[in-house]
């Protein structure tokens, strides 16, 4: 499978990252390995992960995500080298404030090699803005994991383009290493936060870019057209938010795509972010292999010029 540089990391991305905010949630451990294992057999290999999945659920503390990776890894069913590892640091846990600092960047960092039981994270993330801590602060802090042999790469997730060009703008002036990874939300449905000022930025500076809720929780995938069928679902509290005008046209057009294609949403939606010039790659989680095979097929699947321009359109 072709794989796509990621900024100027040094690092290549096959086009789709696998989203590891399931593991140890949704999906359990036997079904987290099978998913990983089918996964990079396709030819896939980068997963993205973070230090506070799943502390959303009741009995969980974050880390749960991590702790499979790691037990995965143990497996060598892939060597570790063949693997990209993405995770994340600061996002706060059940109102317990963690942020940027540099005295929990580091021992954060620690806690997330140990659980996922390796010397290094190939990329690792802010996973959210932290006004409290200046930039210089953060960004030390990741210099030292890197010179460290602990960290590969460094982004940030949630950032908007002037957060983002005032950090790199304290990387020109301090030395220090520069953001070269965002992870925005984008979809076809949630377009505001990258498009614009923030994907002009990350194409002018060579940033990657990989972008979360790419099937937006799910609704992109059409298995939700009204409340009732949200009924049961862990997601549901998203997938409300997408059942309006905007969300049944742009479900139209994929609709009207699946019938030209024979491709079921979920991959046309995928293939409408892999032809984004902007993106590295988009991330998608799966629970079944099934929905995994979705987004296997997303690789293979070319949608013609006349089909983005619908779905623009759907979506603006």
């Amino acid at each position: 499978m072709q794989k796509r540089p990621l900024g100027r990391t040094g690092l290549s991305v096959a086009p789709i990252v696998f989203g590891g905010n399931v593991f140890g949630w949704t999906a359990d451990e036997k079904t987290s390995f099978d998913l990983l294992d089918r996964f990079f057999d396709a030819g896939f290999n980068t997963i993205d992960t973070a230090d506070v999945y799943s502390a959303w659920v009741d009995g969980h503390e974050g880390g749960e995500s991590e702790t499979v990776i790691g037990k995965w890894l143990k497996r060598g069913t892939v060597p570790r080298d063949k693997a990209i590892i993405v995770s994340k640091v600061g996002y706060d846990n059940r109102g317990k404030k963690t942020g940027l600092s540099a005295k929990w960047i580091a021992e954060a960092a620690d806690a997330s090699l140990k659980r996922l039981g390796t010397d290094y994270v190939d990329l690792y993330l802010a996973h959210q803005p932290d006004d409290a801590v200046p930039h210089e602060e953060t960004l030390a802090a990741f210099d030292r994991l890197k010179q460290a042999g602990k960290v590969r790469a460094i982004g940030c997730s949630n950032f908007d383009a002037a957060q983002l060009q005032e950090s790199l703008d304290v990387a020109a002036k301090t030395g220090l290493p520069r953001y070269d990874v965002v992870q925005p939300e984008y979809n076809l449905y949630s377009r505001a936060k990258f498009e614009g000022p923030l994907a002009d930025l990350c194409t002018r500076e060579e940033i990657g870019v990989i972008s979360y809720y790419a099937l937006a929780a799910g609704f992109l995938t059409g298995k939700y057209r009204s409340k009732e069928d949200t009924e049961g679902s862990s997601r549901a509290y998203r997938v409300g938010d997408y059942l309006n005008d905007k969300g049944f046209r742009i479900l139209a057009a994929l609709d009207e795509i699946a019938v030209e294609t024979d491709a079921e949403p979920a991959s046309i939606a995928l293939a409408w972010l892999m032809r984004k010039p902007a993106l590295t790659a988009p991330i998608a989680s799966a629970t079944k292999v099934s929905q995994l095979e979705t987004m296997i097929a997303a690789a293979d699947l070319s949608l013609s010029d006349d089909q983005m321009k619908l779905l623009d359109e759907a979506g603006a």
